[in-house]
């Protein structure tokens, strides 16, 4: 009953509907802590921190994220744990906190090599190399969308691929190198209507108008 509430909060999460996903994510995480079920229990703190973030609640989801970090860490769910440290991450970088987030960051990634979680390590890098730009150091943050990218065609995520394209083509437009640039946007773009991301093709577009321009 727990994991099928849980499922159906991911399912309307990804409709949008986080209010609702987040009344499911709760039923959840009571049926967990009353079987004592604690992997599950950390799984829907994480989820209800992921909602919160996306409602833009980000200090409520931190609560959350810490809990289920505690969790993670005393059952010894050493990908939980990394997923939990990168969430963490993601939510001190949208704070303005970037040194924090990169602290996050560095802690999961550790963890995402030593037990081959690649997609977590991709994700990752993907956040250590939106930090670095953010700070202005943009030639570094190349350096993190570079190794992001080259896992994203490892393991065929091409959403991520898009996203780490583009990524790199905001990075070299903000360097000067427009040319660069949009040979990156062009290639996100490709992707990005490929798998009919709408929002990723707006923006990929939006990049194109403002580098021709």
């Amino acid at each position: 009953e727990g994991n099928a509430l849980g499922s159906l909060g991911n399912a309307y999460a990804n409709l949008g509907e986080v209010q609702k996903a987040i009344g499911y994510y709760e039923e959840s995480l009571k049926i967990k802590r009353e079987i004592g079920d604690r992997r599950g229990e950390g799984n829907a703190l994480n989820n209800l921190g992921i909602a919160y973030a996306r409602l833009g609640e980000v200090q409520k989801a931190i609560g959350y994220y810490e809990e289920s970090l505690k969790i993670k860490r005393e059952i010894g769910d050493r990908r939980g744990e990394g997923n939990a440290l990168g969430s963490l991450g993601n939510a001190y970088a949208n704070l303005g906190e970037v040194r924090k987030a990169i602290g996050y960051f560095e802690q999961a990634l550790k963890i995402d090599r030593e037990i081959g979680d690649r997609r977590g390590e991709g994700n990752v890098l993907t956040g250590l190399g939106n930090a670095y730009y953010s700070l202005g150091e943009v030639q570094k943050a190349i350096g993190y969308f570079e190794e992001a990218l080259k896992i994203k065609r490892e393991i065929g995520d091409r959403r991520g691929e898009g996203n780490a394209l583009g990524s790199l083509g905001n990075a070299y437009a903000n360097l000067g190198e427009v040319r660069k640039a949009i040979g990156y946007y062009e290639e996100s773009l490709k992707i990005k209507r490929e798998i009919g991301d709408r929002r990723g093709e707006g923006n990929a577009l939006n990049n194109l108008g403002i580098a021709y321009a």
